[in-house]
């Protein structure tokens, strides 16, 4: 389990150009079940993605995909997770 924090650059202006291709990338991996959840990192700061991949070279692989990152928008940080405890309603997290 991986968490991606997508931090704005210094190009934050060039978003509005990527932000289709961008919402493209989260809904594949969405659909693809490798993102459990995309949200904003507040006051809009960037985004954040819960990310179930295999390693931390595949959240990367994946997260390099993103047209903000390829552009700059954004610089990624990736932060595996072990859980060790959740909630009865994330327990497929545990498995």
């Amino acid at each position: 389990m991986f968490i991606i924090f997508l931090k704005f650059s210094n190009n934050k202006s060039k978003a509005p150009d990527f932000m289709q291709a961008h919402n493209a990338w989260i809904t594949e991996h969405i659909n693809s079940g490798k993102f459990l959840l995309v949200g904003t990192l507040e006051p809009k700061q960037g985004g954040c993605v819960l990310a179930h991949c295999a390693d931390k070279d595949e959240a990367k692989a994946i997260a390099e995909q993103d047209p903000f990152i390829a552009e700059d928008i954004v610089t990624a940080e990736i932060h595996e997770i072990s859980p060790a405890k959740v909630d009865d309603r994330l327990s497929f997290l545990l498995s």
